[in-house]
């Protein structure tokens, strides 16, 4: 198959995917109630329950799942051949990573707009509720470490791209205000807003911004600090202050790279004809974990998971102004992802091979600059080599429709650094939902206080961050800690999307016949592979002595397993009547 053959054949079965399984998943098996009451207008209270068009919650929506998960997967996840990572995100998506997010988006809706952890406990039994908050914040924990490391990486690689990643935020800013203040037309201050942010980006080709290293931390470390400063200060505005703006800005700042990438990916197979230049199989890279179960968990974003669920529970159900947008917000925005995720596959299996550079200044071209850059899982870098490969194929494809290497180059740093940023932003806020709730839960109201909630969830992220480093003082923050901290994410990631689709189950069997299938076999998938990845990852990480790593793998792993218990338990029991008015 070819590269434009590969996106032309995803992108039409997306589209039959979404108008047969979504439309039959949304009226025959979740049952959308176009009339019912939806907590953004129930709960209103201009902050966090919020009535949105369709539109822009897509757009804060779409923005906050891909983050970077459906590009840096993709590109780690390559290593073992672009066969097997264009299959899983193309039928994981479709089978699994939409049903999951369309299923979180309505059961939270119908819960009064809680979480997927609190809504457990009426499921399951009330002591797992607990559990299923510890299991969360040790997901965030991860999620908001690894991606302000992610975000630090792209600064310390392209500098150019910093000035325009920053002015995106009183651009949105800007943008909020008028459209909710001064009830500007949306469509109008959305086009100023997304032209304004592409002159920082030409700008930004003046300005690079680098920062000098202090403390004896190296300047990707004094990065991740100032992110982590940002992302408290946006976690706690209002969702319409910055949030919401910043995220729909982003949205179209996707569209418009998708766009262009599609154009480039035509325009190299016209006029260079770009070829597929990755193994169509490699099960055996140097260095990299075994491909089952880990390319399920490397590739997650753009297959299925976990996280999703927390954005759809956390803050999109209390944003959604009806319950028939949510297949268009659950179902489809996981179709997109997906479609991002072949992009970024078709990028780095044939964008790379038109021109790679090596560090000593040599240009390879073909299937010898695919095995330059990927000749062993880890590389000289670590994560700044894999992003590099997505960037430098994008950019490569890009020119050949007229778009300087140079300003193709930014255009890709700002776009995965602006992702990165919304999926820091998001983590941050529903952590702090976690730990007041969790903060309640142990009877310690000072926990549970905004400021303070918040301050645990960024240190907390930062001590993990720190802690994946490898070396002391300048050497940590070197990209190879990235890479350690990926296959933990990941596989976390995905025990947390097994217990949503397990909750999704419960809830589906409750209401008769066998429509618990469309989850429960995904379930059982996800829970296989899931526990395979998390019994190699503590292995691995008790032989390196990363005691740190260790503890957290082991504790999700130890209560995600007494949660399938007790859930089994509920799953197997009768349904009594009063179980039922649950639904």
């Amino acid at each position: 198959m070819g590269s434009l053959a590969m996106i032309v054949v995803t992108f039409v079965g997306y589209l039959i995917a979404y108008h047969t399984y979504g439309r039959f998943l949304a009226r025959r098996v979740f049952k959308i109630d176009p009339a019912a009451r939806v907590p953004s207008h129930r709960y209103a209270d201009g902050k966090d329950f919020v009535p949105t068009r369709r539109g822009i919650i897509f757009g804060h929506h779409y923005t906050s799942i891909a983050g970077t998960g459906p590009i840096v997967g993709p590109a780690i996840g390559i290593i073992w051949g672009w066969v097997p990572a264009l299959l899983w995100v193309f039928f994981g998506s479709i089978a699994m990573g939409a049903v999951h997010d369309l299923g979180a988006l309505v059961i939270s809706l119908r819960h009064d707009g809680k979480s997927i952890a609190d809504i457990v406990s009426g499921y399951i039994n009330p002591r797992v509720r607990i559990l299923c908050f510890l299991i969360v914040f040790l997901e965030l924990w991860i999620v908001i470490a690894i991606f302000a490391l992610i975000i630090a990486v792209l600064f310390t690689m392209y500098p150019h791209a910093v000035f325009p990643i920053w002015m995106e935020v009183p651009i949105a800013v800007a943008l909020g205000y008028a459209i909710y203040k001064r009830k500007a037309n949306v469509a109008l201050a959305t086009a100023v807003a997304v032209f304004l942010m592409y002159v920082t980006v030409v700008l930004g080709e003046y300005l690079p911004i680098s920062l000098k290293g202090a403390f004896g931390v190296a300047q990707t470390g004094v990065w991740a600090c100032i992110l982590l400063v940002y992302a408290y200060i946006a976690s706690t505005l209002p969702v319409t202050t910055l949030l919401q703006p910043r995220d729909f800005i982003n949205a179209w700042q996707l569209f418009i790279a998708m766009a262009l990438l599609c154009a480039g990916a035509v325009g190299a197979a016209l006029l260079k004809d770009m070829a597929i230049v990755a193994p169509a199989f490699n099960p055996s890279p140097k260095g990299a974990p075994p491909l089952v179960p880990f390319l399920f968990v490397t590739i997650a974003c753009g297959a299925i998971s976990g996280f999703h669920s927390l954005v759809a529970s956390g803050t999109s159900s209390k944003q959604l102004d009806n319950e028939r947008d949510a297949l268009y917000v659950g179902y489809g925005s996981m179709l997109m992802e997906g479609a991002l995720a072949v992009l970024v596959i078709v990028a780095v299996a044939a964008g790379i091979g038109l021109a790679y550079e090596t560090a000593s200044g040599e240009t390879l071209t073909g299937a010898v600059a695919w095995k330059a850059h990927y000749s062993a899982w880890l590389g000289d870098k670590g994560l700044p080599d894999k992003l590099s490969a997505v960037v430098v194929g994008s950019a490569n494809m890009m020119e050949t429709i007229g778009i300087p290497k140079g300003i193709a180059l930014i255009l890709m740093g700002v776009f995965i650094a602006s992702f990165a940023g919304t999926t820091l932003d998001t983590a941050t806020r529903i952590q702090r939902y976690i730990i007041v709730e969790l903060a309640r839960e142990v009877k310690l109201p000072a926990l549970g206080r905004v400021h303070v909630a918040t301050s645990v969830a960024v240190l907390t992220a930062l001590a993990l961050a720190f802690s994946s480093g490898s070396g002391e003082g300048a050497k940590r923050f070197s990209g190879v800690g990235a890479m350690q901290l990926w296959p933990m994410f990941g596989a976390v990631n995905q025990l947390l999307a097994a217990l949503a689709l397990l909750l999704m189950t419960i809830y589906l069997k409750r209401k008769g016949g066998v429509k618990w299938l469309v989850t429960g076999l995904p379930f059982v998938f996800l829970l296989a592979v899931t526990g395979l990845a998390v019994f190699y990852n503590e292995t691995t990480f008790f032989m390196r002595g990363q005691w740190l790593l260790a503890f957290v793998n082991g504790s999700a792993a130890l209560l995600a397993l007494w949660m399938v218990i007790e859930g089994y338990a509920a799953f197997a029991a009768p349904v009594r009547s009063g179980q039922k008015k649950l639904q």
